[in-house]
């Protein structure tokens, strides 16, 4: 295989055979400030695109392989896009079954709940206040102000508190007031 040629370097001057060196070279070069040094790694560092690309030879079986790369890259592609589409439907019809499975369980649970006698007896008693022959029902509709009504009970503490109150006084102010009143009040 041949060996490219090295492209040509950034300072243009006279290619002398290696080992040879004039006092000018040595003498510019020992007398160079700074900021020239940094300036050429600068220019050092930048690449010629049109010389690295005249650099390149292809070669046919390069250009076939290259072919087959992008044939194989417009072909995988789509085919790939839908793969990952199926995949996402299947996930997605995967998981409905399973919440038609849990909805299937809870049914039988139901069904089963409602093969037992006393179930069907309670739910008849509950819904449609059946009642057996002899048994006397009573209904209490509530007629309480929903803001009178006791309030769902807060956390229990970790601490201990102690009211200061007496409950002697507290207790006689109730009967009085229960044996004075015509109604029932509820207490604000």
């Amino acid at each position: 295989m041949a060996r490219r040629p090295a492209p040509p370097s950034a300072s243009a001057g006279p290619s002398r055979p290696a080992g040879q060196t004039t006092k000018a070279t040595t003498r510019t070069a020992g007398s160079r400030s700074s900021r020239t040094a940094t300036s050429r790694s600068t220019q050092d560092r930048r690449v010629d695109v049109r010389e690295w690309a005249s650099g390149i030879r292809l070669s046919a079986f390069s250009v076939i392989m290259l072919s087959l790369v992008v044939l194989g890259a417009w072909v995988l592609v789509p085919t790939l896009g839908t793969f990952i589409d199926q995949r996402q439907k299947i996930a997605s019809l995967e998981q409905s079954i399973q919440v038609s499975e849990d909805e299937i369980t809870a049914l039988e649970k139901e069904r089963e709940r409602w093969e037992d006698p006393a179930y069907i007896t309670t739910q008849a008693r509950e819904r449609l206040y059946y009642v057996k022959p002899g048994e006397v029902v009573y209904l209490i509709d509530n007629d309480l102000d929903p803001a009178a009504l006791p309030q769902q009970q807060g956390p229990v503490s970790d601490t201990l508190e102690e009211t200061p109150s007496d409950w002697m006084p507290q207790l006689l102010r109730t009967l009085t007031a229960a044996g004075l009143s015509d109604t029932a009040a509820v207490a604000r």
